[in-house]
């Protein structure tokens, strides 16, 4: 990975973008493929597209979301202890003794989500139960809301931990917001790879980062009924299973390092997965296989119902530790996911159509 591709990573994985306030995050990626993209735009609720113009007016659009997973201010006490709600589907099982990046009015505010000791918490060990998530309270060094609001902080400011990103062993990488920042980072990669070869492609590339996903895919929606491209293929993250604790019967078999993965049934065009198929064949990428046979859970399930019907695939990336702040994916399959998406832009053809025939 070169110094600015890192770089360029690392903001993206650092900047605090929860539901609904994704736009500093969106910042970034825009900023990024600044001098690579013909255009950039952004809607009126934040999700942001790059355009890299082909030979043709047939679009295929590859799609990613911005936000991530977190909190919300939902009251303050007397005593200046702040109460959370969530945004998206953070787990309050695993929040208890963690820093928070509260976003105020002045700035950011840290807050430490506060933890009673566990030999004086009255339940027996075995039989202890997660906290609810109005159970859990932060401290930000206050002793009143008086002072509380001082520090530019109210009901219905949004927050997101504290931790960063850092790699493991063998090409792990760790971080907070993998789901979904590192498929931002994809698709970005993939347009500047493609514009760096100089040869247009014959289908104009739409690269769409998406907000508002953890709650609905509402940013996909709203940005596909505008650009109804010819098809699309989203980028997400899906449950790496190779963990103790995750039953492949229940979830299927997916390895971290294995590949990416290509989902089959529902929203996933047939035609369209075949296609993908063939190139991950032609380029020798190893793809791992996922059964969706009502929905994937994923921005997909909004875009291929949109207007007429967007021929839609979905290519995930295997993930550790989903919806934690030590999520965990392998550069390999990032890599191999760069390639199939580059190759499979520049392998379309002006006669490609991925429509269903008699």
């Amino acid at each position: 990975m070169k110094a600015e591709d890192q770089q360029f990573l690392n903001d993206l994985l650092q900047t605090p973008s929860p539901t609904g306030f994704e736009m500093p995050g969106q910042r970034v990626w825009a900023g990024f493929l600044q001098g690579i993209a013909d255009e950039t735009v952004c809607d009126s609720y934040g999700s942001t597209w790059a355009i890299l113009k082909g030979k043709t007016e047939k679009t295929i659009m590859l799609e990613a979301h911005a936000d991530e997973i977190g909190y919300m201010i939902k009251q303050i006490d007397d005593h200046g202890f702040l109460r959370l709600d969530r945004v998206g589907g953070s787990d309050a099982a695993t929040a208890r003794g963690r820093r928070l990046r509260i976003l105020g009015d002045k700035g950011e505010v840290t807050g430490v989500i506060g933890n009673t000791a566990i030999h004086l918490r009255r339940d027996e060990l075995g039989a202890e139960k997660a906290p609810a998530v109005h159970e859990l309270w932060v401290d930000v060094g206050c002793a009143n809301a008086k002072q509380v609001e001082a520090l530019g902080l109210r009901v219905g400011h949004v927050a997101v931990y504290y931790d960063g990103s850092f790699e493991l062993a063998h090409k792990r990488i760790v971080g907070r917001a993998l789901d979904n920042r590192i498929g931002g980072y994809i698709i970005a990669q993939v347009m500047k790879k493609i514009a760096a070869a100089k040869k247009r492609p014959e289908f104009t590339l739409i690269c769409l980062n998406a907000v508002q996903e953890e709650i609905g895919g509402n940013g996909a929606m709203m940005a596909t009924h505008r650009l109804m491209p010819d098809a699309c293929i989203c980028l997400d993250v899906t449950h790496a299973t190779d963990t103790p604790g995750i039953d492949p019967c229940k979830f299927g078999k997916v390895t971290l390092g294995g590949g990416p993965t290509v989902s089959h049934g529902t929203a996933n065009h047939p035609l369209l997965v075949k296609k993908i198929i063939q190139v991950a064949d032609a380029a020798k990428i190893t793809l791992q296989h996922e059964a969706s046979s009502r929905f994937t859970g994923t921005d997909t399930d909004k875009i291929f119902h949109t207007r007429d019907g967007v021929p839609s695939a979905l290519i995930s990336l295997p993930l550790r530790s989903m919806h934690s702040v030590v999520e965990t994916a392998h550069l390999d399959d990032v890599d191999a996911i760069i390639e199939l998406l580059s190759a499979f832009v520049t392998n379309l053809k002006t006669k490609d159509t991925f429509h269903q025939s008699l």
